[in-house]
């Protein structure tokens, strides 16, 4: 499988998982609280100028973006359509902000990190017998590990419905996809419970 990891030596790269998951929360909260377009153009600047910091290529830093760009655009075209310019403005700038410091969250965290860092955050719930902290860090790990192999699926789709000369429409690509993800979620939850990962409930 692939990982959003991106191997590096960046400042972000040497700031632990904590803190940015403490700031990535802190940074959605205040992007949420102001309209001003001139801040928010600037939150954009200065997060965009931290994810490039972090050593990929251009080029493959971009394709990481594209499909959360165009889920942003879209919900910013539906924003202009139902309110002034200025609200729609504000939502598309405040998403690209938050999209590009989460972007780089994930490029400079590796999977075990997020994961002790979910569980240590899940004990407290855990002692109030509401969660299972372990099952919790596994499930998020395992979020945050299947979405590239998920979008790597879909181009590969796309791909060969283009070579077959066939119209890629929604429904012929979500669909195998779709059946490819859930054969994929069988065998890992088999093979979770064959190493006895997950504790079961009698």
């Amino acid at each position: 499988m692939q990982s959003l990891f991106v191997d590096g030596n960046s400042r972000m790269h040497r700031i632990s998982a904590r803190t940015k998951l403490i700031v990535l929360a802190v940074l959605g909260v205040i992007l949420f609280t102001t309209s001003n377009i001139v801040l928010l153009a600037i939150a954009v600047a200065a997060t965009g100028a931290l994810y490039l910091g972090i050593g990929m290529p251009l080029r493959a830093a971009i394709a990481r973006l594209k499909p959360i760009l165009l889920t942003i655009l879209i919900v910013a075209v539906f924003s202009l359509a139902f309110n002034p310019w200025h609200g729609a403005v504000v939502s598309l700038l405040r998403l690209t902000a938050l999209m590009l410091f989460a972007a780089s969250v994930t490029a400079t965290t590796t999977i075990t990190q997020f994961m002790d860092e979910i569980t240590f955050l899940a004990r407290p719930f855990e002692r109030m017998g509401l969660v299972r902290a372990d099952d919790v860090g596994l499930a998020v790990g395992l979020v945050v590990r299947f979405v590239p192999e998920i979008l790597g699926r879909y181009q590969a789709i796309r791909e060969a419905h283009e070579a077959r000369g066939l119209k890629v429409r929604p429904a012929t690509v979500l669909v195998p996809l779709i059946i490819l993800t859930l054969k994929d979620a069988d065998n890992i939850a088999a093979a979770i419970d064959a190493r006895g990962v997950r504790r079961h409930v009698n």
